[in-house]
């Protein structure tokens, strides 16, 4: 939306995250790795690394967003909620990039149609 152009397959491992046009992407995809994961040492090490290179109200802003997707996301697909026509055109491209119907909630979702 603010015409800055990124590449979107550092969130897969397809490209550098430091190439990715996100500021400070290394760091930010290691610390939603670790949030995601179960290594508690990791978690506080990316979290000191992540805290290093933010504001403390933008390490707040990231954390509180890995935790809204990761929420929201697991209600939807436990719940089989589909994607409503409205975000399923508007999210086509990206959800093609990210490849996101090799996922197995995919099936969940009229997004499946092609991407």
């Amino acid at each position: 939306m603010s015409g800055t152009a990124v590449d979107l397959t550092a969130v897969n491992g397809g490209a550098a995250s430091g190439s990715s046009g996100v500021a400070h992407a290394t760091e930010l995809l290691a610390f939603t790795e670790a949030v995601m994961g179960s290594d508690d040492a990791e978690l506080a090490r990316r979290r000191a690394a992540v805290q290093a290179v933010l504001s403390p109200d933008s390490y707040v802003d990231v954390a509180a967003i890995i935790a809204a997707f990761n929420v929201v996301d697991r209600v939807a697909d436990a719940t089989g909620i589909p994607l409503d026509e409205m975000m399923v055109a508007m999210s086509g491209d990206v959800r093609a990039e990210l490849g996101l119907a090799r996922f197995t909630s995919a099936a969940n979702s009229r997004a499946t149609l092609g991407t």
